[in-house]
């Protein structure tokens, strides 16, 4: 702890452990809230991922270039952060949701009661610069660390975590591809918490396909650029927690291919940060013309923007701003995948406690509550599978977020060994820690899809099985099961659709690679099956063949599927989305099989953290998953097969003969 003490143990004097500004009185009095069920941080989930399944002090311990981080200062900071989420973050979610946000002027949104004291809060005990260097203002600790903490304030209060979740992608995209200059100026605060960022891509005409962006970039006799055009859908492109917004913008040169002139596309564009206000405190041209009146996600403002004529700077190099902005699009989409387990957590808690509470007939095995007048529903198959489901979806998808997150953490240590090689003048070692980073991002590049879309899409089906186990008053809005399900009902949606993943994951990743990518994943999958084949343990022996079978499958699948595209490029299209499926409940099910083997050894060795209980729980929730989720990929098998003609061959003018003409 002796590396943590200026910024951690500083943190917990100052209050956020045992201190008073943790009293909900004392953060936003007087502000009505409004709450039933109570957000319940899962510690003794997190603790058996952290500690015993994923190894993340000895993992930390091998890492060079951030600040020391041992057992105890993992706990601390994870303790503190439920503590903050439990009393401060989730007690807010309801209210904003009742409430939202308010447009008041092209330069004024307000966000909901107790947000900006919330924030205040957050920034004041140093929690923005988590992981972030010290360098500029950050206590440099592991990012993966970030990202544990992102899940409990995710779960919390999404809408909120929203505003500090978003200018993480802004600091990772100003840090990797930014002047010094512009590092200097704008990572202080943006770290601090003194400023927050945005993501501005999507124009009125182009969505997905940005080589359609017409937003506009002249260039000024400073140095600057002048930036005009219109965005939309900008997540907390306005409001009242900071003074100030840094806006990261795709726009257009004037020298610059045109959008329609082709092979251009997105390779004309280029990425500026644009602040809402300049050195001077003045306006910069930037105004929020409209918030739209959404579906979900009511605490945070979804914005259209003009710009006009405001003045920016430029990101990296021209024409490459595509490039650039995947470091934010790539920390959003993890961050998006988060919001799927984040669902997936919440159902699962609104879930257990009424399905144990309300009664509904006898089960069919005979009366299990006879002092009651009918059963708890929780003995009902029916209801036990939406509750497993849900219990699935949110532990094995906390384990494939901690182990990219993992990744991250040593493709980052591997860049600065690189850079520390190429100071020192040693080229061959330099060459060494470049490939490898390289091998690790292209591998994190492979499983972002695979996480962004299929848990968002399980953390939808999760919160949709929130309402159902509710019945009729799922329905109901004090119930909050639907405004789980509206709140997520984004996720798949927003950062590249479903859709959009499972094209990039085929299309992009595995076929543009010549299917490297897909190799060396089975390869992984292989050798995590291969010691249990024979396993002593009647489960883990028949897990393990099972999930050898998906991941032959997979592999069998992807090259039949390569060869096919060679005679019909829309093969890849139309498999593109249950491809993503499968590949996601195999990765699934890896998980789990991971968490099983780790279960099963702590009864044995009688050494585990928790009680007895808790492992064989996850023993019986692993046999769930490979006798009733894994199995799904029956039907993605044949959808993934499917014939091409059987979805393109309609003529579109066909598709209704009574609307639509």
């Amino acid at each position: 702890l002796r590396k943590v003490e200026p910024h951690l143990i500083r943190m917990f004097r100052q209050g956020l452990k045992l201190g008073p500004k943790l009293s909900r009185p004392a953060l936003v009095k007087n502000i009505p809230v409004l709450s039933t069920r109570a957000y319940h941080a899962p510690m003794n989930e997190i603790n058996f991922a952290i500690h015993e399944v994923h190894g993340f002090p000895d993992h930390y311990s091998k890492l060079t270039h951030t600040t020391e981080c041992d057992k105890d200062t993992i706990d601390m900071v994870v303790e503190a952060s439920a503590q903050l989420c439990e009393q401060e973050l989730a007690p807010l979610k309801v209210g904003a949701d009742r409430v939202g946000c308010k447009w008041v002027d092209e330069y004024t949104t307000i966000t909901p009661p107790g947000f900006k004291e919330a924030y205040d809060l957050y920034t004041e005990q140093q929690w923005q610069g988590l992981s972030f260097p010290e360098q500029y203002g950050g206590q440099g600790l592991p990012m993966s660390l970030a990202l544990i903490q992102a899940e409990l304030l995710a779960t919390a209060n999404w809408t909120w975590m929203m505003f500090p979740g978003l200018s993480k992608g802004a600091i990772n995209t100003i840090y990797s591809h930014c002047s010094d200059e512009l590092k200097d100026k704008y990572l202080p605060p943006l770290i601090s918490g003194e400023m927050t960022g945005t993501m501005c891509l999507t124009e009125p005409g182009c969505g997905s396909d940005l080589g359609q962006v017409i937003t506009k970039a002249d260039r000024n006799d400073d140095g600057s650029y002048s930036i005009t055009g219109t965005k939309i859908f900008i997540s907390c492109g306005d409001h009242d927690m900071t003074d100030n917004i840094i806006h990261c913008v795709l726009a257009r040169l004037p020298d610059a291919p045109p959008a329609a002139a082709s092979p251009a596309g997105t390779r004309g564009i280029s990425l500026f940060l644009v602040p809402k206000k300049l050195d001077d405190g003045s306006l910069n041209g930037v105004k929020t013309s409209r918030i739209e009146d959404k579906m979900g996600c009511h605490g945070s403002p979804t914005c259209q923007l003009e710009f006009e004529g405001a003045k920016g700077w430029l990101i990296g190099e021209e024409n490459k701003g595509m490039g650039h902005m995947f470091t934010f699009i790539n920390t959003s989409r993890l961050g998006t995948a988060v919001q799927g387990v984040a669902a997936a957590e919440n159902a699962f808690q609104n879930s257990l406690w009424y399905c144990k509470d309300r009664t509904s007939m006898r089960a069919l095995s005979g009366t299990k509550d006879p002092e009651r007048i009918a059963d708890a529903i929780i003995h009902h198959p029916s209801v036990r599978s939406m509750l497993l489901t849900q219990k699935a979806v949110s532990e094995g998808g906390r384990s494939m977020i901690y182990e990219c997150a993992k990744m991250a953490d040593e493709m980052i240590e591997e860049q600065e060994n690189a850079k520390a090689c190429e100071a020192a003048g040693d080229a061959a070692g330099a060459k060494k820690h470049s490939a490898r980073a390289e091998e690790l991002d292209a591998r994190l590049g492979f499983l972002t899809p695979i996480l962004k879309g299929f848990l968002t899409e399980t953390g939808k089906e999760a919160a949709d099985l929130g309402i159902q186990v509710y019945g009729g008053h799922g329905y109901i809005k004090d119930n909050h099961a639907e405004l789980n399900y509206r709140d997520v009902r984004i996720a798949p949606v927003w950062e590249g659709t479903t859709q959009i993943q499972g094209l990039d994951l085929l299309g992009r990743k595995i076929m543009r690679e010549k299917l490297k990518p897909i190799h060396e994943h089975c390869a992984i999958l292989r050798a995590q099956c291969q010691p249990l084949l024979f396993s002593k343990h009647p489960s883990l022996r028949r897990h393990a063949w099972q999930l050898l079978k998906h991941c032959l499958e997979l592999h069998f699948m992807t090259l039949r599927l390569a060869a096919r595209a060679l005679k019909d490029r829309e093969v890849v299209g139309v498999a593109a989305e249950p491809y993503l499926m499968f590949a996601g409940y195999v990765t699934l099910a890896s998980h789990w099989l991971k968490m099983e083997e780790v279960a099963i050894e702590k009864l044995e060795a009688k050494n585990g953290t928790l009680e007895d209980d808790f492992y064989t729980t996850k023993i019986q929730t692993s046999e769930y998953v490979f006798e009733c989720l894994l199995p799904r990929t029956r039907s993605l098998a044949c959808s993934i097969k499917a014939p091409a003609a059987a979805i393109t061959t309609m003529n579109k003018d066909k598709f209704s003969f009574d609307h639509g003409m």
